[in-house]
């Protein structure tokens, strides 16, 4: 089984108690890019079920599935709210993104 497969799995054992939250470490680590674009589709698709609590540094992936981002840097909040704002706050950009983004 690959490691997206697993992750997948993990996600569908903790489904199978019926939580209404999801609280998830680092769900993408170690995937490619189309084990990655798999799980994201099943996140999206649990959002609407689910409160779901993300940890990941994946920054591409949670501007892809977060609605609300609280951004830390050594255990201290520096930003949150919306995708948007979290992508255009200075602060955020010079710790985590980079100019680019």
């Amino acid at each position: 089984m690959s490691h997206g497969a697993q992750r997948q799995l993990e996600v569908a054992m903790c489904l199978a108690t019926h939580p209404r939250v999801l609280l998830l470490d680092e769900p993408l680590a170690g995937m490619g890019a189309e084990e990655t674009d798999r799980m994201l589709t099943l996140l999206a698709r649990l959002k609407s079920t689910h409160a779901i609590l993300l940890v990941e540094h994946d920054m591409d992936a949670v501007f892809r599935i977060a609605d609300r981002i609280t951004v830390m840097v050594n255990g201290t909040v520096i930003a949150t709210g919306d995708p948007r704002s979290i992508r255009e706050n200075p602060e955020v950009r010079t710790a985590y993104l980079g100019e680019d983004h």
